[in-house]
């Protein structure tokens, strides 16, 4: 019997849309970001370790706006794909850190 009543309350909310406006915000910023480290590498003064730290640094950024805005991980129900990708990184660590140990010894 609740479970009727909970789909009925469902329905009765209006569903609710972002709009163009955060998209055309996300897609500025990945635009920026992308512009940001082309333009580092392209520039040839730089210091290499001071480029590779901004490519880490613009990457690291690209993926947070690419995941909340254009997958929409930031909405709810997406608890499970985040678990996913959080363990994915973890396995990959640990992949690199062994094999640089494994090598190494």
């Amino acid at each position: 019997m609740s479970s009727n009543h909970s789909a009925t309350e469902r329905q009765s909310r209006p569903h609710r849309t972002e709009g163009p406006k955060k998209h055309i915000i996300a897609f500025i910023c990945s635009i920026l970001l992308t512009l940001v480290a082309f333009a580092t590498v392209m520039s040839g003064e730089v210091n290499k370790e001071f480029i590779y730290l901004i490519l880490l640094g613009t990457a690291f950024l690209q993926v947070f706006v690419q995941m909340a805005f254009w997958m929409h991980m930031k909405d709810r129900g997406h608890t499970f794909a985040i678990i996913g990708i959080l363990m994915g990184i973890f396995v990959v660590f640990t992949v690199v850190i062994m094999a640089r140990y494994w090598a190494w010894w």
